[in-house]
């Protein structure tokens, strides 16, 4: 794998002025509502439930345990935007708490959601109720999905706004502290539920779905009791040794794909579990360095894992196109059929020439660096380059920035020389650059599954004992620096829409002359530590308590608002014996994901 990372990573191109600018403004009403209305309260918007076709056409590869399923119902949204905020403390002792925001005019009013409907980030929770019925007349399957709002969506009507203000989709980090949810006002977004690795088990044949609102819902939201049928038609398949998609006829990757769905999919020599990159049973998986996108995924051990690589997005659903299923490729990004938030957006060019003049660090907003706890924890034997017969304790490890200014750093070469200087901007309230402070160094990195520019000194990660002092230290410390999961975009300047997603740009190539990494405000930056020099080596380490510890801007290169928030730590408790560990991680108060 070369240093090409699809993500939700941005795609532009932008001379340094206008570039600074658009990181520092950010997405207009990203800030938190503040308040209700005191005149005249807004009505909600009006929900209806839609079927975009009649009949739909399912693959059920051979040897699979089913089909991912778009029925292609939509939820259309009229009379003002659908939008929700879902919060949680960043201490994580408390559940998480979600409101639905009405907006109309210039009034807004703030609806509690009752408990039990939002229960983490993923959507709302049992909002959908499918029933599958067979040729016979006999009900073979009945399903209750979670409908996120920020899902594959479009325009129902000409006069709907062009484009969306709204994230696309919705995170999976176990560590997420706020979300913003939406629907703009003359769209509808995908009902199906997300590709999240648990095909429905229905064998080939004719069959019809029955999908209705729960109660719960259409009382919350005042819909219409109109469930939507549609037939389906489950066709077998039989994989004779071709390429691998990611289901539901997407079986093999586009035959041409485009300059985007090319730099999507990272290097097309990469393989991840036996599969090509193009391949389907990607869900949930990291290619080892970076998590992917906006949403990282958090389901289960990383098996594919190659180098600094996102986690590959959630598949997309099928869209339709002329009333006709459209398949959706396995590149991530869009395309035909393809708008589920797996976007690829490349990074900022950095600025034309080093920065002039003396140095400075005006006072101005600044970003605020803070460090998640660990997760994603598991035992490993080692990658490729490990020493053979070790015992290695793998995670996963995320630094975000809270704001209220993103990170914004370029790097500078002296040509031949396989280092960059690097320094740390600073933007007014407008967006113009008023001072910049040298931050350390970029460095090539020609290894195999990296080959692109890290910074140095963004983070580090050591294993403490007990008594927390330091007993292994992970010899990962330079990252390329890109938008890999939104954690928090309900704080102050929060970017729904953020630039730096994709690695194949924001990382640079051998031959780059200069470099932007940006870490925008309410995204992380996730690592997944399994390269070799990055987990932990614990052979000989003796059973007992344990902590990861996760530390930004440990050489303090970096100035930011605060930084008493830079460490946390992830207990964890090793057991077993060399070749045969074992690792417990308890929960980190309501968290559970080891």
């Amino acid at each position: 794998m070369t240093r090409h990372h699809y993500s939700s990573r941005t795609r532009r191109s932008a001379i340094a002025g206008a570039a600074a600018l658009s990181v520092v403004a950010g997405v207009a009403g990203a800030a938190p509502v503040a308040g209700a209305a005191t005149s005249a309260e807004p009505t909600a918007p009006q929900l209806n439930l839609i079927a975009a076709s009649k009949s739909v056409t399912l693959d059920r590869w051979e040897g699979e345990p089913g089909v991912y399923v778009d029925l292609g119902t939509y939820v259309t949204v009229e009379g003002g935007p659908l939008e929700f905020r879902v919060k949680r403390a960043d201490d994580f002792k408390t559940p998480v708490v979600a409101q639905q925001i009405i907006h109309k005019g210039g009034t807004t009013r703030v609806k509690n959601l009752p408990k039990g409907m939002v229960t983490d980030f993923s959507g709302l929770q049992g909002f959908l109720q499918v029933t599958y019925t067979d040729a016979a007349g006999n009900q073979v399957l009945t399903t209750d999905e979670s409908f996120c709002p920020n899902n594959a969506s479009g325009r129902i009507r000409p006069d709907a706004p062009a484009t969306s203000k709204y994230p696309e989709s919705c995170p999976t980090n176990p560590f997420t502290l706020g979300s913003v949810w939406g629907v703009e006002n003359g769209w509808a977004t995908n009902t199906s539920r997300r590709y999240d690795g648990q095909p429905v088990d229905l064998a080939a044949g004719e069959y019809t779905a029955k999908v209705s609102v729960a109660k719960r819902y259409r009382d919350l939201f005042s819909m219409a009791d109109k469930p939507q049928t549609v037939k389906v038609t489950v066709r077998e398949i039989k994989d004779e040794g071709g390429g691998v998609g990611f289901g539901a006829g997407a079986r093999s990757a586009p035959s041409a794909p485009s300059a985007d769905e090319s730099a999507a999919s990272g290097h097309s020599g990469h393989k991840m579990s036996g599969h090509d990159m193009s391949g389907h049973d990607m869900s949930g998986r990291t290619m080892g360095g970076h998590s992917m996108g906006g949403h990282s995924m958090g389901g289960g051990h990383h098996d594919g894992r190659g180098a600094d690589a996102p986690t590959p997005p959630e598949a997309p659903h099928v869209l339709k196109n002329g009333g006709k299923a459209v398949s959706r490729s396995a590149q991530p990004g869009d395309g035909v059929g393809r708008t589920d938030g797996s976007r690829i957006k490349p990074a900022l060019k950095a600025a034309a020439q080093r920065p002039t003049g003396r140095a400075s660090v005006p006072d101005v907003p600044k970003p605020d660096l803070r460090a998640l706890p660990a997760w994603d924890i598991a035992i490993t034997d080692g990658e490729d380059g490990d020493v053979p017969g070790k015992d290695y304790l793998a995670f996963s490890a995320n630094v975000w920035n809270a704001g209220p200014a993103p990170l914004v750093v370029d790097g500078f070469r002296t040509p031949g020389e396989d280092l960059m200087d690097a320094y740390q901007y600073f933007y007014d309230a407008d967006g113009k650059q008023v001072g910049y402070s040298p931050s350390g160094t970029m460095e090539w990195d020609a290894r195999v599954g990296h080959e692109h520019w890290h910074f140095t000194d963004f983070a580090s990660y050591r294993l403490l004992g007990a008594d927390q002092k330091e007993v292994v230290r992970s010899g990962k410390e330079a990252f390329c620096l890109a938008n890999t999961d939104a954690i928090d975009y309900t704080v102050k300047n929060a970017n729904w829409a953020p630039n730096n997603t994709d690695l194949s740009t924001a990382c640079g190539e051998q031959n780059s002359i200069s470099v932007r990494e940006v870490l925008d405000v309410g995204s992380g930056d996730t690592y997944t530590q399994y390269r070799p020099g990055q987990s932990f080596e614990i052979t000989d380490l003796p059973n007992g308590t344990y902590y990861i510890e996760v530390l930004a801007n440990p050489e303090n290169r970096l100035h930011e608002t605060d930084l008493t928030n830079n460490v946390t730590l992830r207990k964890v408790v090793l057991s077993g014996k060399p070749g045969a560990r074992k690792v417990t991680v308890p929960p980190h108060h309501l968290v559970t994901a080891p």
